[in-house]
């Protein structure tokens, strides 16, 4: 377990890191410690060879209750109201949206999958951070909302460019325009969760093992499978095959490669390495 940042925990298990959002806001509320532990963070398990699977969840009643408005007032509130507000203010503003945009594409450009366990609230930027996931699951109780527009702000931490690839244009306009909520249900129909468990526990134990099952499988070709489809998402179909032709012909023969067809032929389960 990891026990230096104030706004997260993180806890290791056999392969598997559990990225734990602890706030200190109200409702794991995302305060000035999470925009500045959270990339770190992430570049550091990023980093651990010893680590193949980046679980995301929140600690408590809720998932995120999203930006910590008031926490953040001493860094947004002399950018936003001071009697100038003329090139200085508004430069310093945008260096510190930049900033906490590293939260979420710390989470995207991570070559470790991510899985997102959601369960109760998770707002604003909450949506921002798990768009930036590879997929996620939710209880019954989960609920979702892109809420920035009522509080005069354009979402800009991500969900924007990243909602419409997971659950369409229409979806995530709506979302946007309305700051409206949506329920655990719907979030399955629209494509934003791949499954809803019963309860927060039933939520839990499935997407470790999930995570476990990952895990169990050649790490650099879990990663190579995520690149590739990273390339992919913006490129034609001629272009995505011959990346992963050349990424086949760079990366294909490993020990691992090796050790599964060992395995296949002895009758035995493989044990990957990552080499």
């Amino acid at each position: 377990m990891d026990g230096t940042y104030k706004s997260l925990r993180i806890e290791k298990n056999e392969g598997i890191a559990e990225l734990v959002l602890t706030g200190p806001g109200k409702g794991n509320a995302m305060g000035p410690d999470f925009w500045r532990e959270m990339p770190e963070a992430i570049r550091a398990l990023d980093a651990d060879d010893a680590v193949r699977v980046i679980l995301v969840r929140g600690e408590g009643k809720n998932f995120t209750y999203g930006l910590d408005l008031m926490g953040m007032m001493e860094s947004l509130g002399p950018l936003l109201t001071g009697d100038s507000n003329l090139a200085l203010e508004r430069l310093k503003l945008l260096a510190l949206i930049g900033d906490m945009q590293q939260a979420t594409e710390g989470l995207a450009r991570c070559r470790k999958p991510v899985i997102a366990a959601v369960h109760g609230w998770c707002i604003g930027g909450g949506m921002d951070l798990i768009a930036a996931c590879d997929f996620r699951y939710c209880s019954e109780d989960a609920k979702f909302s892109l809420r920035e527009v009522k509080v005069g702000i354009v979402a800009d931490l991500g969900a924007l460019q990243r909602l419409p690839r997971i659950i369409g244009e229409g979806n995530t306009r709506e979302l946007a325009y309305t700051g409206g909520d949506v329920g655990s249900a719907r979030a399955l129909r629209m494509g934003l969760v791949n499954e809803v468990f019963p309860t927060q526990e039933a939520l839990l134990a499935e997407a470790r093992a999930t995570a476990k099952r990952i895990a169990e499988n050649p790490p650099l070709v879990v990663q190579g499978a995520k690149q590739v489809m990273e390339y992919c998402a913006d490129k034609s179909t001629a272009d995505g095959l011959r990346y992963v032709a050349v990424w086949n012909s760079a990366f294909l023969q490993s020990q691992d490669l090796a050790e599964a067809f060992a395995a296949f032929a002895e009758r035995r389960t493989p044990q990957f390495q990552g080499r």
